[in-house]
């Protein structure tokens, strides 16, 4: 499959186009007027939705609390880079190789087993194979973040547009390495804790969240109005993305509630 000679889709004008963007535009005001005040507290209340944030398993800025613990920041800002490290290359869907894919399989699951002695650690009758530390758990999770988006960009490329190209954008085991090493680079520099370099990825973290939300729901919006392979541009998935958003937002909103009823607090669980 290749992007030459793709053929134009139909523009059509829809007041529901309109609405769909007015609706997203109130959800999002009323979702900002609700939660903490400033950027932080922002981002804060998209990791709320997501992750317990335990003080003594998170990194800290100033003192404060990154949006997400240790492993989810790894597993999200990961996601997030390999996201990228894809979409620079244009409409790649081809799935990883076989040899690629076993390694993302033992990043996934070095998270699982990291995840389950971490709780291990949390429960005196079980036994713990080792002191799991935030640094375990932000690698273990940035390899995790780096699976997901190994197969989520593929399956969004080939869900979403007509054209796309026959190759993997994690193609080599150059390229793998590559993208191994930023992510190293990446998760070192949220380790050395430098508040001015924090900032930014804490927001990038919360800002990682929504994007995986509204990729999957978007595609699967897609999937059920059985639109699949008939965009071209990216410009053209305006709605899908919009719709998915707005899933996305009320599924935050949704357990931020619930949680925020159960706990009565905006803070993180405690151990």
């Amino acid at each position: 499959m290749t992007e030459e000679q793709a053929p134009e889709a139909p523009r059509r004008s829809s007041p529901w186009r309109w609405i769909l963007i007015g609706f997203a535009v109130a959800l999002t005001i009323t979702w900002l007027a609700l939660t903490p005040s400033g950027l932080l507290g922002k981002a804060q209340a998209v990791g709320y939705s997501v992750c317990h944030q335990i003080d003594i398993r998170s990194f800290h800025i100033h003192g404060r609390s990154f949006p997400l613990c240790a492993r989810c920041s790894g597993t999200f800002l990961g996601a997030l880079l390999g996201m990228l490290f894809q979409a620079v290359q244009g409409k790649k869907g081809k799935m990883p190789s076989i040899g690629a894919s076993l390694v993302f399989a033992l990043f996934a699951l070095a998270w699982v087993l990291d995840g389950v002695n971490s709780f291990a650690m949390l429960t005196p009758m079980l036994p713990s194979l080792y002191q799991t530390q935030n640094w375990t758990r932000l690698v273990t999770g940035m390899g995790m973040g780096l699976a997901l988006a190994a197969f989520l960009w593929p399956a969004f490329v080939q869900t979403m547009f007509r054209q796309w190209r026959d190759l993997s954008p994690v193609s080599s085991w150059q390229q793998l390495l590559l993208l191994v090493g930023l992510a190293g680079a990446l998760a070192g520099l949220v380790w050395l804790e430098i508040a001015w370099v924090l900032y930014p990825l804490a927001l990038l973290s919360a800002f990682s969240v929504i994007m995986l939300l509204t990729m999957v729901y978007s595609m699967v919006l897609v999937m059920i109005f059985k639109r699949e392979n008939t965009f071209n541009r990216l410009r053209e998935l305006l709605i899908p993305l919009i719709s998915g958003y707005v899933i996305a937002l009320i599924q935050i909103g949704v357990i931020s509630v619930v949680r925020f009823i159960m706990t009565g607090t905006w803070g993180g669980f405690t151990l």
